[in-house]
């Protein structure tokens, strides 16, 4: 993937003769989960306590309300929000600490969509907000008004869940109605798109979730909507399409695609209802698969060391290794290990350092060996996981709709370093860069550190 963000950062070391601190050396995150899609910083000197009071850099208000994560590039943090109510699917809304009732009654609704219909009259607004990455300071924002038709979302989220994706020249900020904006650093639209309307709404159980993969000349998007399933790739550069597939009837994913190298080349991995699949990112065509039916997968993919890990989602899911290079099913035969139970409903698996870091919905993290699968220790931290951990300096952060963020100290043995509560509900996952851990609550964004 082309990172001219990356480029930057990597010319001032070279040629810096300061030495070279954390600041110095500091990485952008330009995408879900950061560079590589790990969810690991490779930056030193990193907080481990604070709260409303201490430790916080800066906070702002952002302009509305969201479930998507911060990225960062450039010395910029950008976010995306939605303004106005839309519906929420009438009934009963599943409860992540469903079998706790204590910690159950603690689940909030997002401050957005707790209307079950758009107010008479009122307009929703897509936005994208852009800040300085030093004070928090806005620097634009861009904002569009959503049309077509809405999906019936889950209380606790709303359009502005997917996470957008930069390449150092453009920001790719994607909806949860199908909406598309390439956006230039100064806030100018490039190119729009509304998949909702150019392909088939977007109906999906609870709404869509799934955030842009970046690869190479395309902007990969997964649309597993169950009557209409599809993948298709856009030119990054013009909204074109380059290739589409229709996926299997049926399918259902929130989960985030990720391109891992192969023996053969590049591939391309989606965690879906019906199965795992690979496919040639350059072209959509199918590679190989693993795997059974699991209900609504979220958990994205991770890659490391040669090795694809994988949770599937849904409650007490299993977890696997995967080989990269098979072709067909591949389950017999490059399927390293699997693990039966244990692993996350939402949060995706953090590979750190040997470890794998596997959260469940209710807080109870089992750390297992990323050779083997093996359990090491498991640990009960309570509250509510809808973000998923990431990791640097040592450290595991670990981020709780129910305000906390619980740090770990990464390792064979369970310590918890700290618990630091900001008082605000939390499911999107954390960025790292320049020495700050970057927070998004349903509507404001912190930078915590010095």
């Amino acid at each position: 993937m082309e990172r001219r963000c990356f480029f930057i950062v990597t010319v001032f070391l070279v040629f810096s003769r300061v030495p070279q601190s954390a600041h110095l050396a500091a990485e952008d995150w330009p995408q879900w989960r950061g560079p590589s899609s790990l969810g690991v910083s490779s930056e030193s000197d990193l907080p481990s306590r604070w709260d409303t009071r201490t430790n916080v850099a800066w906070r702002t208000s952002l302009a509305g309300f969201g479930g998507s994560s911060p990225v960062v590039c450039r010395n910029r943090v950008f976010v995306t929000s939605q303004v106005g109510r839309v519906p929420v699917r009438k009934g009963s809304h599943p409860q992540l600490a469903r079998d706790d009732r204590a910690l159950a009654e603690r689940e909030r609704v997002m401050d957005g969509p707790r209307m079950e219909s758009t107010a008479a009259g009122g307009e929703v607004f897509l936005v994208v907000e852009a800040f300085s990455q030093a004070d928090g300071r806005r620097l634009w924002e861009y904002r569009s008004r959503a049309t077509g038709e809405f999906p019936e979302l889950h209380e606790k989220h709303n359009l502005a869940t997917p996470t957008p994706a930069t390449d150092g020249e453009r920001v790719y900020a994607w909806f949860g109605n199908g909406q598309l904006v390439a956006l230039d650093f100064e806030g100018r639209a490039v190119w729009e798109r509304h998949l909702g309307r150019d392909y088939s709404p977007f109906r999906v159980s609870w709404g869509h979730g799934s955030s842009p993969t970046l690869y190479k000349d395309l902007l990969i998007l997964l649309c597993d909507h169950g009557d209409m399933p599809y993948l298709v790739a856009l030119d990054k550069r013009s909204g074109k399409e380059r290739w589409k597939v229709q996926r299997e009837s049926g399918s259902v994913s929130h989960s985030t695609p990720l391109v891992v190298p192969g023996p053969a080349g590049d591939e391309l991995v989606v965690n879906s209802s019906h199965r795992i699949d690979a496919y040639d990112p350059a072209t959509g065509r199918p590679l190989w698969h693993a795997g059974g039916e699991r209900q609504t997968p979220i958990p994205s993919p991770v890659f490391q060391g040669g090795v694809i890990y994988l949770s599937r989602g849904y409650r007490n899911s299993d977890y696997m290794a995967i080989m990269p290079g098979g072709r067909g099913d591949v389950a017999a035969s490059r399927v390293k290990w699997r693990t039966a139970a244990g692993a996350s409903y939402v949060p995706s698996i953090l590979q750190y350092e040997g470890l794998l870091y596997v959260t469940n919905e209710i807080g109870v993290v089992t750390c297992a060996r990323a050779d083997t699968g093996e359990p090491a220790w498991r640990l009960r931290l309570g509250g509510i996981f809808f973000a998923s951990p990431v990791a640097g300096d040592n450290k595991v952060y670990l981020v709780s709709e129910t305000g906390e963020t619980i740090v770990l100290r990464a390792g064979l043995q369970p310590e918890i370093l700290s618990r630091n509560d900001l008082g605000e509900r939390f499911i999107a996952s954390p960025a790292i860069s320049s020495g700050h851990i970057y927070l998004r609550s349903d509507g404001t964004l912190f930078a915590v550190g010095r």
